[in-house]
């Protein structure tokens, strides 16, 4: 028989449970330091953590001990905990959604990749030997706290004080569950609802047959187009889903200032080409990432707020605005430059062409991750499938944008040249390089600056380059992260419709949109309600055929009136 322990000493009991415990409840209720990935220290007690001790004071009772090798996995598995509460603080903070363990994890490879070639080699390599060598501590450390735990309560004494702790936390944690805000007063949040919810995320996914919601019904793709087609023919239509596009750009004071300038040129430029703008805005079913559930909750018309929502749609037969301008004689085209790797999925939506990375024919130098500058993009859309002066079928195009994607950086310098986008030596590596070495300033200043080269691509294009007929919707896919969209932020986005026919202009003014680049207040509705607004308008035949008229005047912009302009343009 193994000698029985002296009991220890009350003070050293008491010393070794504070440290131990101290250690593991810090572990488990740590708050996001905001913004950005750090963490801090909070005050709160872990009731799961109460809970925990509990089981571990019955095992002590019942098996005597705490072995090596159970302590071992038990530190392993509350590590798992640890990255858990990391993401479910950290997702709120940077991206203003909360985590998706199965969305975002499937994403995760990419997200590491993007800060790779971000940064030097020396720094990935210091960070990641960090990274392990931290882990690993803090594992030593959850296994020690715990296997002190055990050691502690291996001594009867304090049990019933312990236990009667224990209830009292318990029935205190039970006063407050009905208003969690409440207990941020002494308990952390509890992670259980968060693995729950995970759990039943990945079962629906896993599982769809199990799913309790639906997708809902899709609107009527039951018009002819007539609304397209002009004097000049049948227009093209290029959707141009703008990244990180937020309504936050023309409601936050300091970034609306900031953009003026830009925005005063674009309309001009709209004016100047003979074209036409209306704005309106919606809101997005994603926030600060996950921009593909933008994209699809505009195309099919359906909600795909929730990701597992979004998975069941590409494995249906809905129709989408890309089936539906093929099957109107439309050449439809996914123009993809921030598609890096294979999308089977994809195949859901139909394209006749769709252009990834590596399939749009750039051959210049990278910027960064998202190594396709967007003029460049779009000066190779422009050559290989909207050049009208030869004979073709009408297109609809699709083109997510990436120069605005967080970290915003490298931005690529504009060029006045745009055929000398589409060769090989579109831009010298030394542009590229020197682009790479500007270094990377606070987000929201980084950001400005990316948006402000993406107004001025797209105000020379228009000026210059725009085929005509054409119909451009410009809509952005979500709110930039909450590192620049602050706290509290809406999920709201801009859209732009621009176009050389005014009488299709002027029925949108008649569905929520207002004349000019600055959108209404007032939404549209969810991202799927643009749908049903874009196929109203464009199904329905030309103003002057109802009125009997040859023109439609549209109001003045009110951002290319005297004094809005924009200095020396």
């Amino acid at each position: 028989m193994r000698p029985a322990e002296a009991a220890p000493s009350a003070l050293g009991w008491l010393l070794r449970f504070a440290l131990a415990f101290g250690l593991l409840n810090t572990l488990l209720t740590f708050e996001n330091r905001w913004p950005g990935f750090g963490v801090a220290y909070m005050p709160r007690l872990s009731f799961e953590l109460c809970l925990a001790v509990v089981v571990l004071m019955a095992w002590v009772a019942w098996r005597g001990r705490l072995s090596s090798r159970a302590a071992t996995v038990s530190a392993v598995g509350f590590m798992a905990l640890v990255l858990v509460r990391y993401a479910s603080v950290t997702a709120p903070a940077v991206l203003g959604r909360p985590v998706n363990v199965y969305w975002d994890g499937r994403h995760a490879s990419e997200l590491l990749r993007l800060a790779a070639q971000s940064w030097p080699a020396w720094q990935v390599a210091a960070v990641v030997l960090a990274l392990v060598i931290g882990a690993l501590l803090l594992t030593l450390a959850t296994r020690w706290a715990i296997r002190a735990l055990a050691h502690c309560l291996a001594w009867e004494r304090p049990r019933p004080w312990l236990l009667a702790g224990a209830g009292a936390c318990a029935l205190s944690f039970a006063a407050y569950v009905p208003d969690q805000r409440d207990t941020r007063w002494f308990f952390s949040l509890p992670l259980t609802p968060t693995l729950v919810h995970q759990g039943q995320l990945l079962a629906r996914v896993w599982w769809p047959g199990r799913a309790a919601k639906v997708l809902g019904p899709s609107p009527a793709f039951d018009g002819d187009l007539s609304g397209l087609v002009s004097g000049h023919g049948q227009a093209d239509v290029l959707l141009v889903f703008a990244e990180s596009y937020g309504a936050i750009t023309f409601d936050d004071p300091a970034q609306a200032a900031a953009l003026v300038a830009p925005r005063a040129v674009l309309a001009q430029a709209v004016q100047a080409s003979g074209r036409f703008v209306v704005s309106s805005r919606v809101t997005a079913p994603t926030f600060g990432g996950s921009s593909w559930l933008s994209h699809a909750a505009l195309l099919a018309g359906v909600n795909t707020t929730d990701p597992a929502d979004h998975d069941l749609l590409l494995a249906s037969q809905r129709p989408t605005l890309v089936s539906h301008f093929a099957r109107h004689g439309y050449r439809t085209v996914g123009w993809m430059p921030g598609l890096k790797r294979p999308w089977p999925e994809g195949a859901f939506y139909g394209f006749d062409r769709l252009a990834d990375d590596a399939g749009i024919g750039y051959h210049g130098a990278d910027f960064g991750y998202w190594r396709i500058p967007d003029q460049a993009a779009l000066a190779l859309l422009q050559a290989q499938e909207l050049d009208r002066t030869v004979e073709r079928p009408p297109r609809f195009a699709v083109f997510p944008t990436t120069s605005t994607h967080a970290p915003f950086h490298p931005i690529a310098p504009f060029v006045t040249d745009w055929p000398s986008l589409t060769r090989p030596d579109a831009y010298e590596p030394a542009e590229a390089a020197q682009a790479a070495s500007v270094p990377l300033r606070q987000s929201l200043l980084q950001y400005l600056e990316s948006m402000r080269y993406q107004y001025a691509w797209l105000s020379d294009y228009l000026r210059r380059w725009a085929p005509r007929p054409l119909v451009m919707v410009i809509v952005g896919d979500h709110q930039p992260p909450a590192l620049v969209s602050g706290q509290g932020a809406s999920w709201e986005v801009p859209v732009h419709v621009i176009g050389d026919d005014p009488a299709l202009l002027q029925r949108l003014l008649g569905s929520g949109f207002v004349q000019g680049l600055t959108p209404p207040s007032q939404t549209l509705g969810p991202m799927p309600a643009l749908t049903s607004v874009l196929l109203k308008a464009f199904d329905a035949p030309g103003a002057h055929e109802i009125l009997g008229v040859d023109h439609v005047e549209l109001p003045p912009d009110p951002a290319t009136a005297p004094g809005h302009g924009a200095p020396g343009s």
